[in-house]
């Protein structure tokens, strides 16, 4: 103890200057540059509406990677005509507007260029990201997608200005369309109406009627027996004004098929059944990202599916995946923050939701939740994800990626909109900080990840990242955030056992919080572990403000840091 108690003093006098001339609080702010690409919209005094689209200027500065891009800069990246229009459907309400562009040429027709290195195309999103404070689950449920090998948008964040007006964060990213660097099936045309080409390609969503010029049809089987709601399938390509009436039967015909196979008793036979039109590994992955996010509009709205020309590919397919900002945890309705819990059980089980909400899911996702060689697949293919492309440390690794890529512009965003201690329709959570914010999405995703590792497997799936490299040695980091209030995380690395044991628990670990005395005040860690990356949450809320310190301790190693508590 008195060891501890001289170290903690030790490093206390070293490092109590610098702290002290560290911490600073910015009230007031002037924006001028910025680390991020920087996009400027002038509607020349028009103003912009939810339809249709205005014409307006927008330059982009974007001066690469490490280099400062300051509001004087010259337009390098784009400079030209853009349509513009509000988009979005509840969304909408919120005083930071998102944005639907169509880049344009002189004559104001759409005109395809790539921006921040995306494939050329002519339409795009600004997404505002308002109630979602980590300002990022889209862009990483987009990732996730992506590394599956299904197409996701592609996106790149920003800061916007309008009018000379700053208007925060945003993510640049990826209009759905059909196109081969996008949803990659073939072109339809109205010439497209017999033989191959009238089978594809296509792509249909389920989602609400926002906006003028959408079209579809209603299934003919009810979302569930008895229900007085219908399930309405909207043409998304080719667009509503373009499509044939023959093209409109074929695909209406079609779905028609497989919804009567999965009415059917026999749904689940493997020659005959739901896997004859329907693309079972996508439908898998699909629902597999729909639980991992927990997202409470899976299944029933921003759903998107496609299908080829039959002589491609004669089956349909799920994705891409589509709006996740109510995704991992942010949302207080249909139990969608929860961790326990399937959210399609939910949405096709529960009495109250089934009967006053009218976008529901589509009676076949039950039925096919109800096939035991589809959960198998579902189970297999998460046991392979969570040793790679789900594995915890890879994902922490965007998530720390993109905190520090915009923690510069963090700060000016939620000066611009204060609502970090704010409730914003649907928080479930209120973290006060941007950096509570962090550590809550991460704690969500473990937590989350480890009940679908039970359900799914039987077992916790704490697999090390075969492409990560082993550690070799004990480390501790600096906790995250800090200064904390009230709460941060601690990682910290254990190494392969060097004595060549064959301890199958690993090594005996602590982890421990101390005050400026030397005071035990905390114990994070005191078990034994296998070499891996780990990290800790720790909760500071019945601690007074001040310096603590946190030792990692296992046999002859021991590692001490600092860290400061606000309140």
């Amino acid at each position: 103890m008195k060891n501890i108690r001289y170290q903690i003093r030790l490093l206390f006098v070293c490092c109590l200057f610098l702290e002290t001339a560290s911490i600073s609080f910015i009230s007031a702010q002037t924006f001028t540059s910025s680390n991020l690409p920087i996009v400027i919209i002038s509607t020349n005094g028009q103003t912009i509406v939810n339809e249709p689209k205005i014409t307006a200027d927008m330059g982009i500065i974007d001066n690469g990677p490490g280099v400062r891009n300051n509001l004087t800069d010259p337009f390098n990246h784009y400079k030209g005509k853009i349509g513009i229009e509000i988009r979005g459907s509840s969304t909408q309400m919120f005083p930071k507007k998102q944005y639907g562009l169509e880049t344009r040429d002189t004559l104001g027709e759409s005109f395809d260029v790539s921006i921040f290195g995306f494939p050329e195309e002519s339409d795009w999103i600004l997404s505002a990201s308002y109630n979602d404070k980590t300002l990022m689950r889209d862009a990483l449920t987009y990732t996730l997608a992506s590394s599956l090998g299904r197409y996701a948008s592609r996106t790149r964040f920003c800061e916007v200005v309008i009018n000379d007006q700053y208007q925060g964060v945003y993510i640049f990213f990826e209009k759905i369309k059909r196109d081969k660097n996008r949803v990659n099936i073939s072109k339809m045309d109205s010439t497209g109406v017999t033989g191959d080409a009238l089978t594809g390609g296509y792509i249909i969503k389920i989602d609400k009627l926002d906006g003028s010029g959408n079209d579809g049809w209603n299934s003919s089987f009810p979302p569930q027996f008895g229900s007085k709601f219908k399930i309405l399938y909207q043409y998304h390509y080719p667009k509503p004004e373009d499509i044939t009436a023959d093209q409109k039967l074929y695909i209406k015909n079609f779905v028609l098929n497989f919804e009567s196979i999965l009415y059917s008793s026999a749904y689940a036979d493997t020659v005959d059944g739901y896997s004859k039109y329907l693309d079972v590994p996508s439908m898998v992955d699909f629902f597999l990202i729909s639980e991992a996010t927990k997202n409470v509009d899976s299944y029933r709205l921003s759903s998107f599916m496609y299908k080829d020309k039959d002589s491609k590919n004669p089956k349909l397919f799920f994705g891409p995946v589509w709006d996740y900002n109510h995704g991992f945890g942010n949302c207080d309705y249909y139990d969608a923050s929860t961790i326990e819990g399937w959210q399609l059980t939910y949405l096709t089980s529960n009495s109250s939701f089934l009967s006053s909400d009218m976008f529901q899911a589509p009676f076949w996702w039950k039925k096919v939740y109800e096939d035991t060689i589809f959960i198998k697949k579902a189970s297999s293919r998460w046991k392979a994800l969570r040793s790679n492309k789900f594995s915890l440390p890879r994902i922490n690794k965007f998530i720390d990626s993109v905190s520090t890529l915009i923690n510069e512009a963090q700060v000016r965003n939620f000066t611009k909109w204060p609502i970090l201690n704010t409730y914003v329709w649907p928080n479930a959570y209120i973290g006060g900080t941007y950096p509570n914010e962090i550590i809550h999405l991460k704690k969500w995703i473990v937590e989350r990840f480890e009940w679908m590792d039970i359900e799914l497997t039987g077992e916790l799936l704490d697999v090390q990242n075969e492409n990560e490299q082993i550690p070799n040695e004990f480390t501790l980091s600096q906790n995250y955030p800090n200064p904390f209030n009230p709460n941060t995380v601690i990682s910290y690395s254990i190494p392969q056992n060097l004595a060549g044991l064959k301890d199958l628990q690993g090594l005996p670990v602590t982890l421990k919080v101390f005050d400026i005395l030397g005071k035990e005040v905390a114990v994070l860690v005191d078990r034994h572990q296998k070499f891996g990356t780990y990290s800790v949450s720790f909760d500071a809320h019945s601690l007074s403000a001040g310096m603590y310190f946190y030792r990692l301790q296992s046999g002859n190693f021991s590692s001490i840091k600092k860290m400061i508590l606000i309140k």
